[in-house]
Order: C-alpha cells, then structure tokens, then sequence
C-alpha cells in the first residue's frame, strides 16, 4: 500500500494514525479488462490503486472461483463446472491469494450467498486466507449474518465486513447495528448511497470502520472521504485517485 501519511487531511475528518484511506478497485478494472481477472487487478495496483474487491462462489468439481454471478457470461452455471471448463480469464481463490502475497495487494474478498446448510465455502476461503499468510491483508465480506458468523467462528482473526445495500429497518429500529455488534465485524460496507453523517457518527462510536461501493464519481468521492470513509470501491481507478488526491 502506499505510504500518503504526510499527505495534509480535512479538518471535518480525524483517521486512525497512520491511516489513509484505501482505494479499492470494484472486481478489478472492469471497463478496461474482464471483470474478475487477474490482469484486471494487476492493472488497479499498476493504476495506484491499494488493491481489490473481488467475489468467490464454488465449482461443480469443488474449487473456489472468483467470479461475481452464479453463471458465466455464456450463461452456464458454475455448479456444473469443472476448473478446465473455466475460460482463460477466470481464476481460481488459490491463483488470486497468491498474487496478493507476491504483490502486497489488498483484498475485499466478498463470499457470495449460498442456499440451504451451505458448502463450506466459507471455511475454506478463511483456511486458504491463513495458509497463504494473507490474515493481515485480507477483509471478508459478505451480506449474509450468517456467512459472517461462520467466518467470526472459524478464524476470528480475520477481518469482516458486513455488506448491506439498503436500510434495515423494523419498527423504527434499526437493525445494522445491533446485527454488525453481534458479529464484531471490523467494518460496515454500505452502498454509497446509504453513507451520511448518522451512519459514521454510530461508526465511530462502535470502532467500525467504514467501506463503501461502487464509487464511480470523484464529487461523491471526495464527500464520502469527507464524512471519514476508510475506503472506496470503485470501477474507475482515476476516479477514486481523483477524490483521494482532491480530498
């Protein structure tokens, strides 16, 4: 990651010392390269960005893939697939950890739902993250409590992220919160949409920090960088070094 402490910060915003804010590259760069792949993320660390966001579901044949959707772009499903009947583009978790490791990357890495008791998908990312020695370098996210759960049960250590896209809430309760409590995530990753002065006041008040997406404007970059974010996702590498260099 790059050093910037010395770079002067908004009188409205007080980070962590040492801190700056991280830019993240949305699956990598997708409007210049195959979202999901390996030269899409090397191309975000060669833009300047930090590292990546990026997306694991499970194989017919049992590996962890990175792809975003249940299927493939031709339209088959990855539980009919085995890793040779992946295209070329489309990596394996193993192929990614290790370039994170040979690259310093930091990385998102969003465990997508799964139905019914679940596959273990889960354990094996948090096993994988630990035996490539990424537990430092590495946030999980998810939008099920229950994956989170099963990621604090498992391996503690590692960081997670609660990803939500609208507000939860129930009788004029708010239900992040006491949800993202339970979990000890480290960080709530809401839609950009959803990130005001409230949510980071509560943000603050609890330790959390806050990552947000899909940031693909610099304006909205700079007021979320304004409010305190500790990250931005975005799919457009010039756009989010914009924000971070215009903050």
């Amino acid at each position: 990651m790059h050093d910037e402490a010395s770079r002067p910060r908004s009188a409205q915003t007080v980070y962590p010392e040492g801190m700056t804010p991280l830019l993240l590259g949305h699956r990598g760069t997708p409007r210049l390269h195959p979202e999901n792949s390996l030269i899409g993320f090397q191309a975000a660390l060669d833009a300047g960005l930090d590292g990546i966001e990026t997306d694991v579901r499970r194989l017919g044949d049992g590996g962890l893939v990175i792809c975003h959707d249940p299927h493939l772009k031709d339209g088959r499903k990855l539980g009919t697939l085995s890793r040779a009947e992946l295209p070329d583009h489309v990596p394996l978790l193993p192929e990614v950890l290790a370039w994170a490791a040979q690259t310093g990357a930091y990385l998102n890495i969003e465990i997508k739902p799964e139905l019914g008791k679940g596959d273990g998908r889960v354990e094996e990312t948090l096993d994988l993250i630990r035996a490539y020695g990424l537990a430092k370098q590495v946030l999980v996210s998810s939008f099920s409590p229950l994956q989170l759960l099963a990621a604090l049960q498992h391996a503690p250590q590692i960081e997670r992220g609660f990803l939500y896209h609208r507000p939860y809430v129930i009788g004029g309760c708010a239900l992040v919160p006491p949800i993202a409590r339970r979990l000890r995530v480290a960080a709530l990753h809401p839609h950009f949409s959803l990130v005001t002065p409230e949510v980071m006041d509560t943000a603050r008040q609890e330790g959390w920090r806050v990552n947000t997406w899909t940031v693909n404007d610099a304006g909205e970059g700079r007021r979320l960088l304004d409010l305190g974010v500790s990250a931005l996702i975005g799919d457009v590498p010039e756009v989010l070094l914009a924000a971070r260099d215009e903050h």
